[in-house]
């Protein structure tokens, strides 16, 4: 079962982009939608979907964040498990580039024979890439995130944090900015790869100005079986009081993570209207998920 799961904020189109990327994407699926009534941002659509086989969560919420390249998604192609490795990117790259833009054209770079990362129509961007069948295999979708502005030159740390707070990891590849390759500073991570939690990860530095930074238009999803899990999690990431609402937490470089027992997925899933509603009043009042009261909540509405 995946650990961590991408949380994509909308504003009234997850379930719309949840459509889209599953004819996008091979071996892909929506496994769940539901609707939470009289939240802050009124009613709001929720979907689970399967990406390559890769879990995903969105929600329709409102136009209070929007989606950025602070957080991307890595696409591998890799001719070593697939013989048509660049006609499957061509075409997957047509298909995102429809209303969309490209930040890096796709061609051939010192880093790989084909690459291209694309914002899509719905603002989210992909980097796909042709890897090198002689590498490490990795999996098809991997989640990278991008450190700029303040916390620029900061993702070497943040992945040490990372990597002593979940089980299952490990450090992957890493290189590094050398001379002359100012603004960047010399020795911060040009790109690096990291697993957590038995899922791979990327992470790059760039000094250069950008007009974006992590929000939670794009957070972390941690999938929790107990009381005591969420509570480790959150005290080992939250660093930002003002942001605890709803499960929801900043880790110290601003990246937002959300630590939510599984089990009330299994409430908002199974359970009557009613249960959905008590179940979401209960949350919407916390901070830090308080499972013994979700529960109480859920049994109450039978």
């Amino acid at each position: 079962m995946q650990k961590i799961i991408p949380h994509l904020w909308f504003d009234q189109e997850a379930i719309e982009a949840a459509e889209f990327y599953t004819s996008v994407f091979p071996d892909s699926r929506i496994t769940h939608t539901t609707t939470l009534h009289d939240t802050p941002s009124g009613d709001t659509d929720i979907v689970s979907f399967e990406l390559a086989g890769y879990s995903f969560m969105a929600i329709s919420a409102g136009p209070m964040f929007k989606i950025n390249p602070s957080i991307s998604f890595f696409v591998n192609f890799d001719p070593s498990r697939d013989p048509n490795a660049r006609q499957h990117l061509d075409a997957m790259w047509e298909k995102l580039s429809q209303g969309g833009t490209a930040l890096m054209p796709l061609q051939e770079y010192p880093f790989s024979k084909h690459y291209g990362w694309i914002q899509d129509r719905y603002g989210l961007s992909w980097q796909l890439i042709l890897t090198n069948p002689e590498g490490e295999p990795r999996p098809v979708i991997i989640p990278s995130l991008l450190f700029v502005g303040e916390v620029a030159g900061r993702a070497e740390e943040a992945i040490n944090l990372y990597l002593s707070v979940f089980d299952d990891s490990k450090m992957g590849a890493i290189q590094r900015y050398g001379p002359g390759q100012e603004p960047d500073q010399e020795g911060s991570v040009m790109f690096a790869d990291f697993m957590l939690a038995g899922q791979w990860f990327a992470a790059m530095d760039s000094a250069f100005s950008h007009e974006f930074a992590f929000n939670e238009a794009i957070s972390l999803l941690i999938s929790c079986e107990h009381q005591q899990e969420i509570d480790y999690f959150w005290g080992k990431l939250s660093a930002v009081p003002e942001a605890e609402v709803c499960g929801w937490l900043k880790d110290r470089f601003g990246l937002s993570w959300q630590v939510s027992p599984a089990e009330m997925d299994e409430m908002m899933r199974d359970g009557t209207p009613e249960q959905v509603a008590r179940v979401t009043e209960a949350f919407l009042k916390m901070k830090k998920f308080d499972l013994a009261e979700l529960r109480q909540a859920y049994e109450e509405a039978k």
